[in-house]
Formats: structure tokens, sequence, C-alpha cells
């Protein structure tokens, strides 16, 4: 793969971009890592026709290479089956969730041969950050595997700004590592990268955020 080669974004919203996105999803969560078994139910069909979830393809120079997807309504009931443990025992993490407008970035997955380039990582990242924007929505919250070799965790991090907030053994993936559980304030994050002026901050933001946006909101913190 060149560095050269064209990165597209599509939001996926028909049969053939779901096919593309499940070959990614196959090649990634079936065969490579094992977390399931099989991959269709990771993208239903109706997902294409809900407003409470939008999908994200990248491909390079046209080959499907990267899948991201967004929750708009947070799976509460399945949070709590999930026994999650706050790293400040001070923080009400469901009442934290559930007072705040913040949507779930997941089902991240980009193929082997495509990790060492990081725009297809980027462009995944910026069209879920844009979407969450676009509705008004003011945190990301994502689960990130303590044991997997290629955990995005100090990219999500030191780059973006992800705040480790709890963590859990149990959810739907059929994976026996720890979960860390981590926040994204999406207005620090971008006043953090606009100081820092950048690559990332040029890439996904654009410095185009509406102004309302570019604060906090009061009574978001952590």
């Amino acid at each position: 793969m060149r560095h050269r080669d064209q990165i597209t974004v599509n939001h996926i919203t028909d049969e053939q971009d779901r096919r593309a996105a499940l070959e990614v999803l196959r090649s990634v969560y079936v065969a490579e890592k094992r977390w399931v078994s099989q991959e269709g139910e990771l993208l239903p069909a109706r997902d294409l026709h809900s407003d409470h979830v939008a999908w994200f393809l990248t491909r390079v120079a046209g080959h499907p290479t990267g899948v991201v997807r967004v929750l708009f309504q947070l799976p509460l009931e399945l949070y709590r089956s999930y026994q999650i443990v706050p790293l400040d025992p001070s923080l009400d993490v469901e009442r934290f969730l559930s007072s705040n407008r913040i949507a779930e970035v997941g089902r991240f997955a980009v193929l082997p041969e495509a990790r060492g380039q990081i725009m297809v990582a980027a462009s995944l990242i910026k069209a879920a950050a844009r979407e969450t924007l676009a509705r008004s929505y003011t945190h990301l919250i994502t689960d990130v595997f303590e044991n997997d070799p290629n955990s995005p965790y100090e990219f999500h991090t030191r780059v973006l700004g992800f705040l480790p907030v709890a963590t859990h053994e149990h959810g739907e993936l059929a994976t026996t590592g720890r979960r860390i559980t981590m926040l994204l304030d999406l207005a620090k994050s971008y006043q953090r990268l606009a100081a820092k002026n950048n690559w990332i901050f040029r890439y996904i933001f654009d410095g185009d955020w509406p102004p309302a946006q570019r604060q906090p909101a009061a009574g978001a913190h952590l």
C-alpha cells in the first residue's frame, strides 16, 4: 500500500457498502481477532435505515480497508450487565452517561496491511467526530482491550485526549481481555488540539466548528 494512494470515506447507507464493510469486519473481527464467529450481526442491514447509528467505510485506491460505527442511543441496560468499575470511585458513570449527550464509537477495524498508513485510521476518526458534532453531541465513549496488540489506546489518549474512566471484564465480544472504557470531551479536545495546531487538528476539525461547540457545555465535565 503506497502513501499516495487515495483514501475515501463513505457513510454506509446501501447494501454495496455494507457488504464491503463486512469484508473488513470478517478479516479483523472473525479471522484475525476471533472476537465473533460471524460478521453479519456486527453490521445488521437494519442499521442502514436507523437514525440511532452511523457506519463509515474507508477505501484505499478503491479497496475497502477500514470501518467504524457510531451509536447515538447508548445501550445503558447492556452497560449495566458489564459490571463496570470506575477508576475514580466518586464518578457515577451511569449518571454521567444518562445526563450528557454521549455517542459510542466502536467496531473500529482496519485491515492489517493498512495499519501502517495512519491516515486510514484518521479518516475514520474524522468521520465519526464530525458526524457526532453534526448531531450536537458533546462526548465520545469507547472501549479498548488491554491485551490487544493493535490497541489504539496510546493514540486515543496521547493524541486525541481520551480519558480512561472505567474498566470491565465482560462485553459483547468474545475475548478474555479487560476492557478500558474511555471518554472524550469533544470541545476540550478541540481546544487542546487547536492550541497545538498539529496535523490531526487540521485534518479532523478543519477549524470550522460552530463557535457554541468550541466551549465545553456547563455541567458536562467529569
